[in-house]
């Protein structure tokens, strides 16, 4: 399999079978600059990460996991048929045709809201394919294979992550959060029905400017901050 391409201003690492989360969180920690691109590809899934030195506070550097869902989104949309519907989950999962097929993950260096980060790491996880017989079992789950997108390499998908992402990090530093606001809604699942986040359920009514999650209860509607997603360094 051919080694990744990136846009300059990235550099690729494949991980040879360790977990590429990890792997970045470590290089992250150890200082490593931005732009570093940790990967692995096996039969069954693909696995990438990607390294990032946020120069906002906590909260507004947040919006890299919605921001790298897009960047996805519109990357498979150019690889996989144009019959094939990819939706991102607020908290960061993929729906592939309104089943669970992957998702990201984030973790920064500090948990402070109002500080700037050392690092943020957001991390994909994609199934491509299952040893499954009958996946009338978890009609949940699915897979690319099991989707009609088999033939999608993996390579070309991380790929144009990559540089879908940037298209958004660029137009996110130039024109500001709206654009990146309303091009999320319109790839969003589950807006206007119920939704269980963080413990709490209600109806989900979409996302305010730092897409923090607006829940709608019997009591009131509250904001579940994009920051409970957080993850530790694996």
């Amino acid at each position: 399999m051919r080694p990744a391409e990136l846009p300059p201003l990235f550099s690729a690492l494949a991980t040879a079978g360790a977990d590429p989360f990890a792997a970045a969180c470590a290089e992250a920690q150890k200082g490593c600059d931005a732009g570093l691109v940790t990967y692995d590809v096996a039969p069954d899934q693909l696995r990438a990460a990607v390294v990032f030195a946020p120069d906002v506070p906590l909260t507004k550097a947040m919006i890299m996991l919605p921001l790298c869902g897009i960047g996805f989104q519109n990357a498979f949309g150019t690889l996989a048929p144009p019959e094939v519907s990819l939706q991102l989950e607020w908290g960061g999962g993929l729906q592939l045709n309104g089943a669970h097929c992957g998702g990201l993950e984030i973790s920064a260096a500090s948990r402070a809201p109002e500080a700037v980060p050392d690092w943020m790491v957001v991390a994909l996880t994609l199934t491509l394919s299952s040893d499954a017989k009958d996946t009338g079992v978890t009609p949940d789950v699915t897979t690319l294979a099991a989707e009609g997108c088999g033939a999608v390499d993996p390579i070309d998908l991380l790929d144009s992550w990559i540089r879908h992402t940037l298209v958004w990090i660029n137009r996110w530093e130039e024109d500001g959060v709206r654009p990146v606001h309303t091009e999320w809604t319109g790839l969003a699942h589950g807006i206007g029905a119920q939704t269980s986040v963080d413990g709490k359920t209600g109806l989900f009514q979409g996302v305010d400017e730092d897409f923090g999650l607006l829940l709608q209860q019997t009591g009131g509607a509250q904001i579940i901050p994009l920051t409970r997603m957080l993850k530790d360094a694996p």
